[in-house]
């Protein structure tokens, strides 16, 4: 005689407590995480008492594990439908160390560890002296890629207004200013935060950011009593001259023979006087210059704002990629604490670090590898979804995205947005119409 019983999970230990385990069969092969369910038989003869006589059932239990159809979801980890813009630290906040200290001193004892009783091999450049030869080329490209960016700027600005806070550093791209009380300049309390926009220039857009100017990028630091006597140029600019490109107003040194190392941080410069006399340098593609303000004129007709926004977003994404191809090669430090950049393997000695504690660093800056974003810091700005349509809503302030002003000023006149900043613009959200549909919004 034979009986089926159906038992779930839950009853698996009072089942192992009866049944010995050698009596499980093996398991349905046919399991799988999409919905298929896994089942395990157990045979075993159960007693039956009927009256005084004892009959013997042959059961069979099956143990059943069902699951539910998980739904398919496609998700994209390079480009998000939605994502936050970097977060702005404060001013009592240190940055983070783009690579952990901790994985940066496993690194070098496993550097340590594999060199020895090893030969040491020569230096790369540009650690021995010398210039990538490979990416002087790039180098003037992001020369050139800057100074299209800041003459073509110049022009959109004309047609595209920015709006700039007057106690703040804080811009807006649009006819008007947002409305979101997120001033914080002096008197902001009695405005309670509000904004007082007025006209912008070229600067609140690009971060006007500068460096020193290294006549040898392998010689002595930088002393405190020195910081007036040495020029200092767009930082941007300076890793380019290191890179390759040839200035006449910022000369520096170009060794033509790698140096030669006598100790940890001391080395000599390899005799050159054997050498013939260098030929003159031959610019892979001539420099470009400003544009003086009497030039400027705004674009003549649609098609050539959106054509002139079209090239100076080609501008910015060459100088960025590029910028980002010379670090790589070319180390850039940033102050951890306050924004200031040195081009260059290790930071100046100047004191004039007036950032949070200052005081207990005695001005020194705390100098650490810096990111593209320090180089050329992006500035943020509000995304407006429609320039013609309803101005914007500070109750509906979770909707909106964010982009570069770059970005954002290049959009408005009618170019097309790159992929990597469609997330953080979120132009893929619905915005509601009125706050009551916001509040319906789960």
């Amino acid at each position: 005689m034979s009986i089926t019983y159906a038992v779930s999970w839950a009853d698996a230990g009072t089942l192992s407590a009866i049944s010995p385990r050698n009596q499980f069969i093996n398991p349905n092969s046919s399991s799988s995480s999409f919905g298929f369910s896994a089942c395990l038989q157990v045979s075993q003869q159960l007693p039956l008492f009927v009256g005084s006589s004892i009959l013997q059932l042959d059961s069979r239990l099956v143990l059943c594990k069902r699951r539910q159809p998980l739904p398919f979801v496609v998700r994209s980890s390079d480009h998000p439908q939605n994502a936050d813009p970097p977060k702005q630290y404060s001013k009592r906040e240190k940055k983070p160390f783009p690579v952990p200290i901790v994985d940066l001193r496993r690194a070098a004892r496993e550097r340590v560890k594999n060199n020895k009783d090893k030969p040491k091999r020569p230096l790369p450049p540009p650690k021995n002296g010398m210039l990538v030869k490979s990416l002087v080329p790039l180098a003037y490209k992001v020369y050139n890629a800057r100074i299209r960016l800041i003459n073509n700027l110049h022009r959109l600005m004309k047609v595209v207004r920015v709006n700039a806070c007057g106690w703040c550093n804080e811009i807006h791209v649009g006819p008007y200013g947002h409305p979101f009380k997120s001033c914080k300049g002096p008197s902001a309390s009695q405005r309670k935060g509000h904004h007082e926009w007025t006209n912008s220039v070229l600067e609140d857009v690009i971060v006007p950011l500068e460096a020193y100017h290294l006549y040898d990028r392998l010689g002595n630091r930088i002393r405190h009593d020195e910081r007036f006597t040495i020029p200092r140029v767009p930082a941007l600019v300076e890793l380019c001259i290191q890179g390759g490109v040839e200035i006449p107003e910022f000369p520096t040194k170009r060794r033509r023979k790698p140096i030669i190392r006598i100790g940890k941080s001391e080395f000599v410069d390899a005799d050159e006087t054997e050498l013939p006399d260098p030929e003159p340098h031959i610019p892979p593609e001539p420099l470009l210059t400003e544009s003086p303000p009497s030039e400027i004129a705004p674009p003549s007709s649609g098609e050539e704002t959106v054509s002139l926004a079209e090239e100076t977003l080609q501008a910015w994404e060459e100088m960025r990629g590029g910028a980002k191809k010379l670090m790589r090669a070319y180390r850039v430090r940033v102050c951890g604490y306050c924004p200031e950049v040195h081009v260059g393997p290790t930071g100046h000695k100047a004191q004039n670090c007036g950032a949070f504690k200052h005081q207990q660093r005695n001005g020194q800056h705390g100098w650490q590898s810096a990111v593209l974003d320090d180089l050329i810091p992006p500035r943020y700005v509000w995304h407006v979804p429609d320039v013609n349509g309803p101005p914007m809503q500070r109750e509906l302030r979770s909707f909106y995205g964010q982009a570069p002003a770059v970005v954002e000023i290049c959009a408005q006149a009618g170019a097309e947005v790159p992929e990597q900043y469609r997330a953080t613009m979120r132009l893929e959200v619905g915005i509601p119409s009125s706050v009551k549909e916001a509040e319906m919004v789960v």
